[in-house]
């Protein structure tokens, strides 16, 4: 599967963007979607997960109340709506999939990755 986000850019702190994620093929609903981010100097992490229908999703603590991951399975997008950003949110996002029936939230999990885009938020 091939992974193309988009919504990235630059925002003041306490603003909100939308990341999205399509998803080319026809067997989007067999993966696991995940966010993913990383900031410059640091290590990949974890920031959201949803599962193949879409009724469960997984955050990472720092997120929780601000950034909800959510699919439309029928246009094969996944999002990632964040909200009272941060600076530390800084980071370029990833998008990625996975067919794994576990570990999630660990990086290693998936195979398919976008490009990533950059979210930064100024102070």
């Amino acid at each position: 599967v091939q992974l193309v986000e988009s919504g990235g850019g630059l925002v003041q702190a306490g603003g909100s963007l939308r990341l999205s994620c399509a998803a080319s093929g026809r067997t989007f609903t067999t993966y696991v979607m995940g966010w993913f981010r990383q900031a410059p100097g640091k290590e990949r992490e974890f920031v959201a997960a949803v599962t193949r229908s879409g009724a469960t999703q997984f955050y990472e603590d720092s997120v929780k109340g601000r950034f909800t991951a959510s699919r439309d399975n029928a246009k094969n997008t996944v999002y990632l709506q964040m909200n009272s950003l941060k600076p530390e949110d800084t980071a370029v996002y990833y998008c990625a999939a996975t067919n794994s029936p576990r570990a999630w939230t660990t990086s290693t999990s998936y195979d398919n990755w976008g490009q990533g885009t950059q979210v930064t938020v100024s102070s």
